[in-house]
């Protein structure tokens, strides 16, 4: 009875798995040059009566090696559409319809914000603004603001980029070996700063700017010397036209910060949507237009007398790389595209490659076998597919695994090669459950990083 229950469970109820690579970073963990793996429970038993839902991250067998087991987040859907610009993903029903940004429910976004990564210098702290007197910044994290003012990060004038370190949690981004081959390149203006602000008597304005390439995006906090009648606000200017063509919203309701009270606020731009929030409640959205230019920075201003902040943090969100193959999917019936967190690092949808080999003997008999194609690296030349080996007195000798997983060993001859296939999709029938909780490691398990890792998986 033990041995069948245990069986049951583990096929159809819930399983419990190791996460082995960061692909998912910062959803889940899997790392060996700091030794932190997540382990997860998988939810077998949802997807026997339902089918799988965008943004839910799924374990799968791998299409192109089903001996393997893969888990990614569900971006497109059966049927559908799926298109990567700019780093965002946009959706269509078919060529007919105009292209739709994808965005994804709070806990989701919640889930994928990275933190920028502090060890860059470039982030590392604010930089006073020429004509800045009397204020006084500590890090990222403190600004003391006397007098009108302005502070921007980053501190070279350059953008926001994609930060291969930024996302992971506690001291682990500095032990990161790979970090130094995948520096940011891409400028991302998917943003969030989040922090607090103590703003003196005499303040007028405590205001954010946000900009996004020729795109000046304004948050706008009423200090205590404002009009009684003053409204948080949210800003948008196109300033590359002659007009500086722009748009508004405002909270619905008069409102300003009282002077030496702690307020927190957040400010971000994430899908082509502008949110200001005051003490966690959302009070002005405003959408804007997509811009093809992503060159961002983050600019804190200060009108009046002056305001303390602290607890500064910033974030960015996921900019998905288009990889080599393409940016744009057309998914059949039944079929979904999954692509990592960390796209940086991700063996997904977008890279996904079938080769095919024939050989005298069994397992092909002449005929053409699929298996996935992954070239080892200088670094691991052992481990690939197919690894082609010389030394052989009759010449090359090919290992290589099939769809299914089995490994066949085999002379190179000509004709041997056949052509390479783009293999992007999941098949339904291979969609094994949804991922739920991470139930370790918890400190001190995690060593010197006191890192928590129980949590929910969203």
């Amino acid at each position: 009875m033990a041995i069948v229950m245990a069986v049951m469970l583990k096929y159809f109820l819930v399983e419990a798995y190791k996460i082995p690579t960061g692909s998912m970073q910062p959803t889940l963990l899997g790392n060996s040059e700091t030794g932190i793996f997540d382990r997860i429970l998988v939810d077998k038993f949802s997807y026997h009566y339902r089918d799988p839902e965008r943004f839910e991250v799924a374990v799968f067998k791998y299409p192109l090696d089903r001996s393997k087991s893969f888990i990614k987040r569900i971006v497109g859907m059966p049927g559908e559409h799926l298109s990567i610009q700019n780093g965002d993903l946009f959706t269509r029903a078919d060529e007919s319809q105009p292209w739709t940004i994808l965005r994804r429910s709070e806990n989701v976004q919640r889930a994928v914000w990275k933190r920028l990564f502090e060890g860059d210098a470039r982030c590392a702290t604010w930089r006073t603004l020429d004509g800045t007197r009397g204020w006084t910044v500590t890090g990222r994290a403190q600004v003391s603001a006397r007098g009108d003012g302005a502070v921007r990060l980053p501190n070279d004038n350059g953008s926001v980029l994609d930060n291969y370190r930024d996302g992971y949690p506690g001291q682990m981004a500095g032990k990161l070996v790979r970090a130094q081959q995948n520096p940011g390149v891409h400028p991302v203006a998917d943003l969030r700063l989040t922090g607090e602000v103590r703003a003196l008597p005499g303040a007028r304005a405590v205001v954010v700017e946000l900009r996004e390439g020729r795109q000046l995006h304004r948050f706008e906090l009423p200090g205590p010397a404002a009009a009684p009648d003053a409204r948080p606000r949210i800003t948008f200017q196109e300033t590359s036209t002659a007009d500086g063509a722009g748009a508004e919203a405002a909270a619905q309701a008069a409102w300003r910060l009282s002077a030496g009270r702690a307020t927190e606020f957040a400010v971000q731009n994430v899908d082509d949507q502008l949110r200001l929030e005051i003490d966690g409640d959302v009070v002005a959205t405003l959408e804007i237009p997509a811009t093809p230019n992503q060159a961002s920075s983050f600019t804190l201003r200060v009108e009046g007398e002056g305001a303390d902040f602290e607890a500064l943090e910033t974030w960015r969100d996921i900019f998905y790389t288009a990889g080599t193959k393409g940016r744009e999917f057309r998914i059949p019936p039944g079929h979904y595209v999954m692509l990592g967190d960390n796209t940086q690092d991700s063996s997904d949808s977008r890279e996904w490659l079938f080769t095919s080999y024939r050989w005298d003997g069994p397992g092909s008999n002449g005929e053409f076998v699929r298996g996935n194609f992954f070239p080892p690296s200088p670094r691991d030349p052992l481990n690939g597919n197919p690894i082609q080996v010389s030394g052989d007195p009759e010449g090359p000798r090919v290992f290589f695994r099939d769809e299914w997983g089995e490994l066949h060993t085999f002379l190179l001859r000509p004709g041997s090669l056949g052509g390479q296939e783009e293999a992007p999709y999941v098949a339904r029938e291979l969609v094994v459950g949804r991922a739920v909780l991470v139930f370790w490691p918890l400190w001190p398990a995690t060593g010197d990083f006191g890192i928590w890792r129980l949590r929910f998986v969203r």
